[in-house]
C-alpha cells in the first residue's frame, strides 16, 4: 500500500525478554492462545536480532500451539523455524514429531525421529526429549535407547571437560544449544534428569540395575551426580526415593 509522505512503519524488533514475558503470562493465565498468536505474529513481522532470532521465534510459538491444544498451527510453527534455519535451542523436528504423533500422523513423526537417530546424536536435551516423547507414546525400548545416548553424551562431556574444558560440537544445531533450553540446564542437571528418567524406562521394562542406574547413587548432597564412574556401587533404596520424589514433583 502506498504511505504518505511524513509517515514511517513501527516494526517490533525479536525480543527474548519479550518471549519470555509473554510465557510468564500464559502460564499465569492459561490463555496458550492468545500467547501463540502473538508470538507468531511477532515472528512474521518482527526484526530478529542476535539473541533472538526469528527462528526461535517461530519455534516458541509452535511451543505455545501445543499447549493451546493446536497441533496443527503447532506444527506449521514447527515447520517455519526449520524452514528459517536459524539458531534454535533445540531441533524444531523433535516438538514437530509431537504435534505429528497428535494429528495422527505417526509414520511422519517416526520417520523425523529415525532421521535424527541416522544424522548422530549429539545433544543430551534432544535426547531426553525425544525418549520422554517415547514414553508417552510407549515405545519403552525406544526411549531407553534415546536415555541412554543421552547420558552417554554427558558423560562424554564430563570427561572432555575434565581434560581439555568444554567440549566444542561441530553442527549448527549444537552450536544454537546455547541458548534458552540449553543454558538453563548445566550438564549436572542434564545427566540427572537421563539418569533418572532411564532407570524409570528399565523398571517398567522389568530390567535388573546396571552401571548406569548405579550413578544415581553417586549423587551429593546437592542433588547433582557425583564422580563416580560406571561400576561404582550404592544405595538402591536411596536411588529408588530419589526417583519417586522426582516423578512426583
Amino acid at each position: 500500500m502506498p504511505v504518505r509522505v511524513g509517515t514511517f512503519w513501527i516494526v517490533p524488533v525479536l525480543s527474548r525478554e519479550e518471549f519470555d514475558a509473554i510465557e510468564f503470562g500464559a502460564a499465569f493465565s492459561g490463555d496458550h492462545e492468545a500467547a501463540a498468536q502473538r508470538m507468531s505474529r511477532l515472528a512474521v513481522t518482527g526484526t530478529q536480532t542476535e539473541s533472538m532470532p526469528r527462528s526461535e521465534a517461530f519455534l516458541r510459538a509452535g511451543e505455545q500451539w501445543l499447549l493451546a491444544d493446536d497441533p496443527a498451527a503447532a506444527a506449521s510453527g514447527f515447520r517455519l523455524a526449520l524452514a528459517d534455519g536459524g539458531p534454535v535451542f533445540v531441533d524444531p523436528r523433535v516438538p514437530l514429531a509431537r504435534a505429528l504423533f497428535l494429528l495422527d500422523k505417526q509414520s511422519e513423526a517416526l520417520g523425523l525421529i529415525s532421521t535424527l537417530k541416522a544424522e548422530g546424536r549429539q545433544d543430551p536435551r534432544m535426547c531426553d526429549l525425544v525418549a520422554e516423547l517415547l514414553v508417552e507414546r510407549g515405545d519403552l525400548d525406544g526411549a531407553l535407547d534415546w536415555a541412554t545416548a543421552g547420558v552417554q553424551l554427558c558423560l562424554a562431556d564430563r570427561a572432555d571437560e575434565a581434560r581439555t574444558g568444554p567440549r566444542l560440537v561441530d553442527t549448527e544445531r549444537g552450536r544454537a544449544s546455547a541458548a534458552r533450553g540449553s543454558a538453563a540446564r548445566d550438564g549436572a542437571d542434564e545427566l540427572r534428569l537421563l539418569l533418572s528418567l532411564r532407570y524409570r524406562i528399565r523398571v517398567d521394562l522389568g530390567l535388573p540395575e546396571d552401571d548406569y542406574d548405579r550413578l544415581l547413587d553417586a549423587a551429593p548432597a546437592d542433588g547433582s551426580p557425583g564422580t563416580q564412574l560406571p561400576g561404582d556401587t550404592g544405595t538402591a533404596g536411596s536411588r529408588v526415593l530419589r526417583v519417586v520424589s522426582e516423578s512426583d514433583s
